[in-house]
């Protein structure tokens, strides 16, 4: 018995297609394929599409293989796993509908939370690095005075400040990290 060129259209979409798109539509109902990222979308739905489709085909087929006492056989046209890889399809488009994945304007994707010191850590590196001009200016202008001049208690107490701003900065971003 040969398959007719309409069904082995359908047993393609069915193994290689449909319930990876629908399961990819589903989790991720946000992804279009317009705008600047189209290409990159169209690449990540189409491979996740094709790896998902297979992978529930497989599970399937081994589940209905390893039942008790079950007769069935892995073939093109077997209904059972027609109807079970439809059903899929259909429970993934269903689930992709209602969370907004066809709708025209795509709902908001999940917003990640930012990393500790991620918000702008070459903020941090050009404070640490002033600091660290600062303090060698200082320790500098110390050594270059002469030892019973009044500026030097000046001179030192600035210095202790700028090296307790640096340790503050480094405890802070230190502290964002053991979160």
């Amino acid at each position: 018995m040969t398959a007719s060129p309409p069904e082995i259209f359908a047993g393609l979409l069915l193994v290689f297609a449909l319930p990876g798109y629908a399961i990819t539509k589903a989790t991720f109902p946000e992804w279009r394929l317009r705008g600047p990222d189209a290409l990159l979308r169209a690449v990540e739905v189409g491979t996740l599409s094709l790896v998902l489709s297979v992978t529930v085909t497989i599970l399937v087929g081994f589940v209905l293989g390893n039942l008790p006492g079950s007769f069935f056989q892995a073939g093109w046209s077997d209904p059972l796993l027609e109807a079970i890889l439809a059903a899929v399809s259909g429970v993934g488009l269903a689930v992709a509908f209602l969370r907004g994945g066809f709708s025209r304007v795509p709902p908001a994707g999940p917003v990640p939370e930012p990393s500790p010191g991620e918000e702008d850590p070459m903020s941090l590196v050009r404070s640490l690095e002033e600091n660290q001009r600062r303090a060698r200016r200082l320790q500098h202008s110390l050594r270059q005075l002469p030892p019973g001049d009044p500026q030097r208690a000046r001179l030192e107490a600035e210095l202790t400040e700028v090296q307790r701003s640096s340790q503050e900065l480094r405890s802070h971003r230190e502290a964002e990290y053991a979160r």
